[in-house]
């Protein structure tokens, strides 16, 4: 690839005030409307007393941030991108960057829970108007998951030193996704940065299963964590819900011995990575083994909190003699384990894979971290848990648009999603009393944008 032409003869100016960069916003915000966005937000988030009148239409205010995250915006100022060419003529009621910065710091954090009760509404119209989330799936998995969101500014309400050793925001999510689907975020909480991972995940779970069921899943659900979630109070949440659950545990005294109580026997090669296949014996040879063995937790605990439950250990071939612990050597010199303790209904052979998989949770800390959550844009801690809920808003309604448009947008990255869908350009006409956006000729992805836009209501000229 090459310039064609010289840099005498190319010329630019910004001076067209039909083109708009971001054609894919229409179908978009249409679905946000249809499912009822603006009308919750207005229903639930009651900025009463605010001043310079910041809690005024915060329905119209809230969609203009939830549009600008869609468009790839990650700062209160770039939510200016929605004020460029004719986005005008295609959107009322867009706000100026100055006006949605003054509407997020008047939030308290009563606001901020109205705003999530919001979004789980939202969340669940969008579920029933798409089919986001498969209903007819044998098993949904719910993820509980936090990272720390580094941040600069000493003066940055909530900001602290926590496991990481960097200074940030500790933030939590919980996700729901089926074998079938891409993860959907169902709850989210904002702590300061010193909070422990699993500080408050019990009553965020509690809202995040409620949530599962209002989208109408009647499948077994079970509920993934790493070893800062094993706790009885998030088992017993689990319980009261009807789901199961498998969490990761540390490997600590208590766990060695019944690791060490193991028969030989009991343990099996799993399909790993470097796994052979050994065609006579029909067996993975494999540096990796799992075994289980019934185990009761939390027996310090009072004895309605005792649970017992299946302790599922897959062991690897340690590479690093260095890292035996202290005293262990025996046991513990050639195998790592990697320890589950779980309820769940589904042999080992499933089971334990099922629990590797939370792993997806990373992408979508990813995703979020590659468009609104690049930044935790204000120095308010209220404004950054607000920013937080309708970052959230704005990857589940990407994912919708993406399931709508194509099998392959329903479980692609929400980066890819705008790239192929909702950054398009376009140029705006007007005749025989409708507007006409003029579209890039062989757009790779033209006819899942098709299907994208007509599933909201819109027609392509034909």
């Amino acid at each position: 690839m090459r310039v064609s032409h010289s840099p005498a003869t190319l010329f630019a100016a910004f001076d067209d005030p039909d083109l708009i960069a971001h054609a894919g916003l229409v179908p978009t915000i249409r679905l946000a409307e249809r499912c009822g966005l603006p009308r919750l937000v207005a229903e639930k988030v009651k900025l009463t007393g605010a001043g310079n009148g910041a809690g005024t239409a915060a329905d119209a205010k809230a969609l203009s941030i939830v549009g600008g995250m869609v468009a790839g915006a990650d700062s209160i100022d770039d939510l200016d991108v929605l004020r460029h060419g004719g986005l005008s003529r295609l959107f009322g009621g867009v706000r100026a960057p100055s006006t949605l910065g003054t509407f997020l710091r008047a939030f308290t954090w009563g606001h901020v829970r109205q705003l999530e009760s919001a979004a789980r509404a939202f969340t669940c119209n969008l579920a029933a108007h798409t089919g986001l989330v498969p209903t007819g799936d044998e098993v949904v998995f719910v993820d509980i998951d936090s990272k720390v969101k580094q941040v600069y500014g000493p003066a940055k309400q909530g900001a602290s030193f926590g496991y990481t050793k960097q200074r940030g925001l500790h933030f939590q999510i919980v996700t729901v996704k089926t074998a079938t689907c891409a993860p959907v975020i169902v709850a989210t909480r904002l702590r300061k940065g010193s909070a422990g991972s699993g500080k408050g995940a019990a009553s965020l779970l509690r809202e995040a299963l409620a949530t599962v069921r209002a989208m109408g899943i009647t499948a077994k659900i079970i509920v993934r964590a790493d070893s800062a979630y094993f706790s009885h109070k998030v088992v017993d949440v689990c319980r009261k819900a009807g789901a199961h659950f498998s969490l990761a545990l540390a490997v600590k005294k208590t766990i060695r011995e019944a690791i060490a109580g193991m028969d030989e026997d009991a343990w099996a090669p799993i399909k790993y990575a470097a796994a052979v296949w050994d065609a006579e014996e029909e067996r993975w040879i494999s540096d990796a083994e799992i075994a289980e063995v019934p185990f009761t937790a939390f027996t310090s605990k009072k004895k309605v909190f005792h649970t017992t439950a299946r302790l599922i250990v897959r062991r690897v071939k340690r590479l690093n003699p260095k890292s035996v612990p202290e005293g262990q050597a025996e046991l513990f010199g050639i195998w790592r384990h990697h320890v589950i303790f779980t309820d769940s209904p589904f042999v080992l052979a499933q089971a334990e894979p099922m629990h590797r998989e939370h792993a997806v949770v990373e992408q979508v800390f990813a995703d979020l971290e590659d468009s609104a959550l690049g930044h935790l844009p204000s120095g308010k801690f209220t404004a950054n848990a607000a920013w937080l809920t309708l970052a959230a808003t704005a990857y589940n309604l990407t994912r919708a648009a993406g399931h709508l448009a194509s099998t392959f947008h329903a479980r692609a990255r929400t980066g890819t999603i705008r790239r192929h869908l909702i950054n398009v350009p376009a140029r705006i006409a007007t005749g025989a009393r409708r507007l006409t956006l003029h579209l890039p000729q062989r757009w790779r992805w033209a006819d899942d944008f098709t299907d994208l836009w007509t599933a909201t209501g819109q027609r392509m000229v034909t």
